[in-house]
């Protein structure tokens, strides 16, 4: 009878726990990681949401960068954090690229996460050059650099980010040899491309657009399967001769694996909500994104599937784990 007291208390505290967790959640601010530099593209996405979060749930839900590694140095602090709901992730492709770049993460990629929404999807990367680039198409590009194979540089925000592994698959589609410089982030990488430094870098159309419009860069060509509206005279590498060409990335929210049940459910619903609204939509596409919502089983079944192709990616186009 002891034992049966004690399964039954056991029970009664679960339930209280489950109960409170509904009620009180959140009782002071969330911290959203977003394992990137301030001013990348993710924060359009991850502060459109928060924002949203904050004025249903009532507490702030506060944006900290924590980058390097190509994300995996904030992703290890959500990994590691405590699961109780108070530490979310917001990240992009760069978290399904990863395990196959590195040799070692210090977590893992699925299991240890609770996957709450995939935010959006991407157009896919522009190839921008900077104007000393004497090349005004994709296909005068590839010309320019076979003649020159290994001296014209693309920057990416870190090994594995959206940027390297678009410029290595144009890279091995086209038949070419581009000169990989990574850094710490896509805004420092960027930098470097503005002032001539670096030649080139496959970057987000968001990112691009004020330098582009301005004539700091210019766009020839766009990774996704089709053109984004935001340059739609920007042809995709594939109609510019790149058949099958086809890379694009994603933004989603996670929590650490082992958070209350309740709780992912309840932030995947106003996160949800917060998506659906005309005015988060059309912000997001205004910024060349692609609003999507799923839920945390859809976000789960896409990320397996997802890991597994940038881990054929990574095969065909030789990149070896660090």
């Amino acid at each position: 009878m002891r034992a049966i007291g004690w399964i039954f208390a056991a029970a009664a505290a679960v339930f209280s726990y489950t109960a409170d967790a509904q009620v009180t959640y959140p009782a002071r601010p969330v911290r959203m990681i977003v394992p990137f530099t301030p001013g990348s593209p993710i924060e359009i996405p991850a502060r459109a949401v928060g924002q949203r979060l904050a004025d249903t749930m009532g507490q702030q839900f506060l944006i900290d960068n924590r980058p390097g590694a190509s994300g995996t140095i904030g992703t290890e602090l959500v990994a590691k954090a405590p699961r109780d709901g108070y530490t979310i992730m917001v990240t992009n492709c760069s978290h399904s690229s990863n395990p196959s770049q590195y040799k070692k993460l210090p977590y893992d990629s699925l299991a240890d996460f609770a996957p709450i929404t995939q935010i959006n999807a991407t157009y896919g990367n522009l190839l921008v050059v900077h104007p000393s680039v004497p090349a005004r198409s994709v296909k005068e590009f590839i010309a320019l650099a076979k003649a020159m194979p290994g001296r014209l540089n693309y920057a990416s925000a870190g090994i594995g980010s959206p940027p390297h592994i678009t410029g290595a698959v144009f890279a091995s589609m086209a038949g070419i040899k581009l000169t990989h410089v990574p850094y710490k982030g896509t805004s420092v990488a960027f930098n470097d491309v503005l002032s001539g430094y670096i030649e080139v870098m496959f970057a987000s159309p968001t990112f691009t657009r004020s330098f582009i419009l301005a004539g700091r860069v210019r766009a020839l060509g766009i990774g996704g399967p089709r053109r984004t509206p935001m340059f739609p005279e920007v042809p995709t590498f594939n109609e510019a001769g790149l058949t099958g060409f086809d890379v694009t990335c994603y933004h989603g929210m996670w929590f650490p694996a082992g958070v209350p049940a309740e709780i992912v459910r309840r932030v995947h619903a106003e996160a949800a909500k917060a998506i659906a609204l005309p005015e988060v939509r059309k912000h997001l596409m205004d910024n060349g994104l692609v609003p999507v919502g799923s839920s945390p089983e859809e976000f789960a079944d896409f990320l397996r599937k997802d890991i597994a192709r940038q881990a054929s990616i990574a095969s065909k186009i030789g990149i070896t784990p660090q």
